[in-house]
């Protein structure tokens, strides 16, 4: 039996979307032709509403740029998109498992890769189909697109040529070249031999290794491995002639001969006694259970030809129990995917202006992926792909999956110091703690706003307990707080079941040493606290029977007791009840701060183009005036904490007195009362919400403003038109969101909402923490 052509395994597999491959099919193009056809658009950076804009934008402004790069090439990354953009190139020779189809089918394929490093790494990528097969003229080609790409992804072109344009290339140009094929896929499977080696207590440089991948991706998967100590002798290749041996001259080239063996064996059948690793990028089928059963204890089977694998798991799990199997597919265990490395080093290479994706930053990719498969899930991978238990290291989790949204932020901080270590890097980064802050913007929009409260929060941690102490977000918030310093967690619940969880989630959290787990009944604070509690409610009917059953049933009650008698520090609750619920018991116990006769809530809500707090979405139905004007000074105050100026606009239906029904003559009276409250506060109303986010509109109706520039702080009238918008906001909009943030209690207290992240809940932990700094 002897492999055919290799593929590259890469892409995210099929994800079974209909029950035949017809319904695949009709999805698939129903997808790509729907509204506008393709997946790709181009959209400015930069504004162009005026005439002023046009002139900066193109003539005569932009002569001033263009001299400039002219007199210095480097202000070229400053100035224009070229130090984020990438070229995904390809004659279309070789696509997926499709083979020579040519650059304009090629091209839906290219246009994917553009969306996946946009997605994935806020990269802008632009696909460009190449009809030309000859080296020589593909090479000049390319070579001649260097002043327009920072970099350039080489994608589906064939071997052997695939070798050479890349060789020639990274001679001639002075900027990223990356043949994903080839190194993307070679790094994925690196990681993937690494922690598969791990778990069966191999070493690499002992191991045998039987391939039947012949080309690009094949022959770059094995110049990696042995890269990272694979001894050559011990690789036997099979291609679609059969084995790879010393004198074979039927379709070889330099790239096979390197593994050419010494041998009378031809077909993979009779090599695969004894492999410790089979390693498949071929065809379907070509592995079969008997020749399982002939491999070494615990082999490892790589079987990645797509969309079919040289095995299939069942199979191979059947013949061998103890196998370790990945494959290119996503709806089996262990996928290998160039989608957990290529957005990333790109990402990496861009940021530091290299000149080249060496190896040093290869290894560092590779190995920061097998790091992420071994450290605990994140909140995103579970919900995104189900039952935590499964995503922990093991034979079937060795690689991240690639939704993971920390893959970004770990492999490109690595793969950024490795291109400065190894001396490729043309623009170094000074600070890496700072970059990795920046790489997190890319996944949580939330970032930039609460940068400045988390370095707060870092600077003096206080202990915050939460309410529902057994709750998985909790949980995984709670591990974050720890390692990141942010705050002790004090966890409400039965010790065993957050023991249990914290097993079962993969979490390094050890009770009494980075938290605290306090069982309400058990606590030997108990009878102090249903006291207290009775001491609060004993004259609005509450006995003191009664008052030990709600400390001993009301997790809520029981941690507000906690942080009102000193006990902590900041409280968070709201993940398993309606927000009134939780409101009333927090009142009751903590209340209103001294110089507060309401409680309100506030949000953030972070959109692509702006950034801004609303309020009051939570408590009070229809506030008064002298309540408007209360709930928005306590709200300025609160914005001051994000580092923030706080610029109000009161809305309403009415501009500047052009209605005179009760709520415009609200928020009107509202504005006296807070220009008395806060004499030097921004603000300004009654207006429309465009008006509130436009200086341009609103200087037509009133250039006289005390508001200058956009709002930031918009107080809505009543409850239902700050919680529609709000809401109507998150949807349509896209926006992330921080909060609720409570505002005017006596003590640092948030109550979230029941469908609240894990990292929405770490983002009102800071909050929480900075509030409790200043108690």
């Amino acid at each position: 039996m002897t492999a055919s052509h290799s593929s590259s395994g890469k892409g995210t597999g099929p994800e079974r979307l209909g029950d035949a491959v017809g319904d695949l099919e009709a999805l698939a193009l129903e997808y790509h032709q729907r509204g506008r056809p393709g997946k790709l658009a181009t959209v400015a950076t930069k504004p162009m509403e005026t005439q002023r804009d046009l002139g900066l934008a193109y003539s005569p402004g932009v002569a001033h740029a263009c001299n400039a790069i002219a007199a210095n090439p480097e202000r070229a990354a400053q100035l224009t998109a070229r130090a984020n953009m990438v070229a995904v190139v390809t004659n279309g020779t070789a696509v997926l498992g499709l083979g020579d189809i040519g650059p304009l089918a090629a091209k839906p394929v290219m246009e994917g890769k553009a969306v996946l490093f946009k997605k994935f790494a806020g990269i802008d990528a632009f696909d460009l189909e190449v009809n030309e097969k000859d080296v020589d003229a593909l090479v000049d080609t390319i070579a001649r697109l260097e002043p327009t790409f920072g970099a350039i992804n080489l994608e589906d072109i064939a071997a052997p040529a695939c070798f050479e344009v890349e060789r020639r290339l990274r001679e001639r140009m002075k900027i990223p070249v990356f043949h994903d094929d080839q190194h993307g896929t070679a790094i994925v499977v690196g990681a993937a031999v690494l922690n598969g080696l791990h778990l069966v207590g191999k070493k690499i440089e002992d191991v045998r290794v039987v391939s039947t991948g012949g080309g690009a991706a094949g022959i770059a998967c094995l110049d990696m491995l042995v890269g990272m100590g694979l001894t050559r002798s011990n690789v036997v290749l099979v291609d679609r002639v059969g084995v790879v041996y010393d004198g074979r001259t039927e379709e070889m080239n330099p790239y096979k001969q390197a593994y050419a063996q010494k041998t009378n064996a031809r077909t993979l059948d009779e090599v695969i006694d004894g492999a410790d690793v089979f390693l498949g990028l071929s065809a379907p089928g070509l592995l079969s259970g008997d020749m399982v059963k002939r491999m070494a204890d615990s082999p490892f089977i790589l079987a990645l030809a797509n969309p079919d694998p040289e095995i299939t798991p069942e199979e191979a799990r059947a013949a061998r129990p103890d196998a370790i199997i990945a494959t290119g597919r996503s709806d089996y265990p262990n996928q290998v995917n160039n989608l957990l490395c290529f957005p990333f080093i790109f990402r990496a290479a861009l940021d530091v202006g290299a000149t080249t994706i060496n190896e040093e930053m290869q290894l560092a990719c590779l190995k920061a992926i097998a790091e992420m498969a071994r450290a605990e899930p994140s909140d995103v991978v579970v919900a995104a792909y189900g039952d935590a238990a499964k995503l922990r290291f093991g034979p079937d989790y060795i690689l991240p999956k690639p939704f993971d949204p920390r893959l970004i932020v770990e492999i490109a901080e690595a793969v950024a110091k490795a291109a400065m270590d190894s001396g490729v890097a043309t623009r170094p980064i000074a600070d890496l703690k700072a970059y990795r802050q920046q790489l997190e913007q890319y996944v949580f929009r939330s970032s930039l706003v609460m940068k400045p409260v988390f370095r707060k929060a870092q600077q003096q941690p206080k202990r915050v307990v939460y309410a529902e102490g057994e709750d998985e977000r909790v949980l995984r918030v709670a591990q974050v707080a720890v390692d990141e310093g942010l705050a002790r967690p004090i966890l409400i619940g039965r010790a065993g079941i957050i023991a249990e969880k914290i097993d079962r989630l993969g979490l390094r959290l050890v009770a009494g040493r980075h938290f605290d787990a306090v069982e309400a009944e058990s606590d030997s604070r108990f009878d102090a606290y249903a006291k207290s509690y009775h001491d609060l409610m004993g004259r609005h009917g509450v006995r003191p029977d009664y008052a030990g059953l709600v400390m001993r049933s009301n997790a809520t009650v029981f941690a507000a007791t906690m942080l009102s008698r000193g006990d902590a520090d900041a409280m968070v609750c709201g993940m398993e009840k309606p927000f009134a619920s939780h409101f009333g018991d927090v009142m009751d116990v903590i209340g209103l701060r001294a110089d507060a006769t309401i409680a309100a809530t506030m949000n953030l809500m972070i959109l692509d183009k702006s950034t801004f707090f609303l309020c009051d979405t939570q408590v009070n139905a229809d506030p008064t005036a002298e309540q408007i004007a209360e709930i928005a000074v306590m709200a300025a105050e609160k914005v001051r904490l994000f580092g923030i100026e706080p610029k109000v606009a009161l809305l309403s239906h009415s501009n500047f007195g052009s209605a005179d029904t009760p709520s415009a003559r609200k928020m009107r009276a509202a504005l006296e009362i807070i220009s008395h409250l806060a004499p030097n506060l921004e603000v300004d109303g009654e207006m429309h919400a465009d008006m509130a986010l436009s200086q341009m509109v609103r200087n037509k109706v009133l250039p006289d403003t005390r508001l200058k520039g956009n709002a930031n702080l918009l107080i809505m009238p009543t409850l239902d038109a700050a919680n529609i918008a709000f809401n109507l906001l998150q949807a349509v909009g896209e926006g992330r969101t921080v909060g609720p943030i409570l505002l005017g209690a006596a003590k640092p207290v948030h109550i979230v909402t029941r469908f609240i992240t894990a990292r929405g809940l770490l983002n009102v932990t800071a909050v929480s923490v900075v509030e409790a700094q200043s108690v």
